[in-house]
Parts: C-alpha cells; sequence; structure tokens
C-alpha cells in the first residue's frame, strides 16, 4: 500500500491525538473527540493486544510518512544495533534528513520538509542532498542552499528559525540558516506520542 496523501486531519480523528501532520494545531484540536466516519461513528472502547499494537505502528508510519517496508526496514535496523531496541528505532526515525530539516525549523510540517529535501533545497556538509531517507549522523551540518534563500516561502526564514525551538541534539544557527546535528537524538526531546515498545513487540512475532 502507498503512502496516505487522505485528509490529515481524519488521521488525528482516528487516534484522537494530534500527531503533528498539519501545521494548525488549534484547528486539530477542535475535532479530536469527533471520530472520522458518519455523524462520528464511535469507536470501540477495548482493543486486543494485537490492535494496541498495529495502532502504535500505524501512528509512527503516518507521523513520519512512511511505507510498511521502508518502516519495517526501520525495526530491523534497531534491532540489529547494540542496546535497547526502541530507543533506536526512535533515533533512527529521527535522524532521517527531512525530519532534522522539520525539527531545525525550516519547515511547518514534515511533510513540507520532505518536499524541501526532494527539490534539493538543502546541502549536507556543504553537499546537495535530496534523499529525505538519509540518516545524518553526529557532526553532520545542514544547510539551507544560498540559491534557494530568496525564494518566497524562505522570505522570513531567519525570524522563523530563531523563534522555533529545537531539541538540544540539533543546534541552529538562524543567520547562517544552518544546523548541526550535536548528538545522537535524545529521548528527552522525543514527542512520546507512539509507544515504540508495542511497535517492536509488533514486528518480533511477525
Amino acid at each position: 500500500m502507498g503512502r496516505y496523501t487522505g485528509p490529515k486531519n481524519k488521521i488525528a480523528r482516528r487516534f484522537g491525538i494530534n500527531l503533528g501532520l498539519k501545521s494548525n494545531a488549534a484547528k486539530v484540536a477542535k475535532r479530536l473527540n469527533q471520530k472520522p466516519g458518519q455523524h462520528g461513528a464511535r469507536r470501540r472502547t477495548s482493543l486486543s493486544s494485537f490492535g494496541k499494537q498495529l495502532d502504535e505502528k500505524q501512528k509512527a508510519k503516518f507521523i513520519y510518512g512512511l511505507r510498511e517496508r521502508q518502516f519495517r526496514g526501520y525495526v530491523e535496523e534497531a534491532n540489529r544495533r547494540e542496546g535497547d531496541s526502541g530507543v533506536n528505532l526512535n533515533q533512527v526515525l529521527e535522524s532521517r534528513l527531512d525530519n532534522v530539516v522539520y525539527r531545525m525549523g525550516f519547515a511547518v510540517t514534515r511533510a513540507q520538509a520532505r518536499q524541501f529535501v526532494n527539490h534539493g533545497m538543502f546541502t549536507v556538509n556543504a553537499k546537495k542532498l535530496n534523499i529525505p531517507s538519509y540518516l545524518v549522523k553526529v557532526g553532520d551540518e545542514i544547510q539551507l542552499r544560498e540559491n534557494k534563500q530568496s525564494k518566497k516561502i524562505f522570505e522570513t526564514i531567519t525570524e522563523q528559525l530563531t523563534n522555533a525551538t529545537a531539541p538540544s541534539w540539533l543546534k541552529v544557527d538562524a543567520a547562517g540558516k544552518k544546523g548541526t546535528v550535536l548528538t545522537q537524538p535524545i529521548k528527552d526531546d522525543l514527542d512520546n506520542v507512539f509507544d515504540v515498545k508495542l511497535i517492536i513487540e509488533y514486528y518480533s512475532t511477525r
């Protein structure tokens, strides 16, 4: 199945939580209590263990805009790494270039960040890179390309970066329109919208 392209608010209403898919959080919040479907059809109140695991997996996939095959690959990578698989999975997902562009404040949603990267608007260590799934490393410098800075959508980017709150594992230079990866993504900076342990459990039996 391909990437979901339907109404983003419908996804948030399905789970009853803002997944950060739309830029206007206040607008999303207004209908979170109304489930999708005619008349806001009620969702069953209790889920099986499998149902809970599936929900958490779906949340993560929607948040990062991933297809099943790619997401499964990230889980397998997390299991191969040393340490806690759940922590590893969070670090892999957060290290995607499109997510880093979003986290630094260049984009208002991950979908917009992915589009920016696809269009070659950023460099990594001074080299143009248009692969959203590229996993950044500690010390990598991500910068908005100089010939893209005059585009209308980036007219107020310096102010936007200044007002953004980047996670502690990233350092943003608003004036230079760039940022640096200081460390691996830190657990305390994560949104904790989904339960990585349930996701690992889901794939461990399949």
